[in-house]
């Protein structure tokens, strides 16, 4: 288990000023996970799960928010609310051992549309690439619908070499190497 990961917590600025923290995720944040989750506009949920999803289930909230921060690790964005925090986005990885025998993790993210814009998918992949590095990750990969510009141009501007494969049914693939960042970003 990775202590660093588990233990996560930053504050940070969003770009209109508005405080939040960037903080890894808890058992109690099952219920805002899921207000999160039904605050989504409906293609917000297919561009993220390739398919329109109602809700949250029991066994998805039982995933997201009992990661065991080696194999999955799950941040979550939050901001203050009147009487408790509201997660605004997320993001997690799960790794496994790819067949080129490199470790690897399927990265993935969900960023409420209000708040758009902001850069909290850069922020939360750069956090998720160091937690990943230290806990031995060497790519990212990620499934990404072709019309999920904003998705891909966050990988492309992340300063992390990547490599994209052909669209296939309208989806394409990318890979991201964990080496250290370059100062003038991956190309496509």
């Amino acid at each position: 288990m990775s202590i660093e990961a588990q233990r996560y917590a930053e504050g940070i600025s969003l770009r209109n000023g508005a405080p939040a923290l960037v903080r890894a995720i808890r058992l109690d944040d099952r219920e805002r996970l899921q207000t999160a989750f039904l605050g989504l506009d409906p293609e917000s949920v297919y561009l993220r799960y390739f398919s329109y999803k109602h809700e949250l289930s029991e066994a998805d909230l039982d995933r997201l928010c009992n990661p065991d921060f080696h194999e999955r690790v799950v941040l979550v964005v939050t901001q203050p609310g009147s009487t408790e925090e509201i997660i605004i986005a997320s993001a997690g990885y799960v790794a496994h051992d790819g067949a080129d025998s490199v470790r690897a993790a399927e990265v993935a993210f969900a960023v409420e549309e209000d708040v758009q814009g902001h850069g909290l998918s850069s922020k939360l992949l750069a956090v998720l690439a160091e937690l990943a590095r230290a806990d031995g990750v060497q790519r990212f990969d990620a499934e990404v619908l072709s019309r999920n510009a904003a998705m891909l141009s966050v990988f492309e501007h992340s300063g992390l070499p990547m490599q994209v494969g052909a669209e296939q049914d309208g989806v394409i693939s990318v890979s991201l190497s964990l080496a250290a960042p370059t100062a003038a970003g991956a190309s496509r």
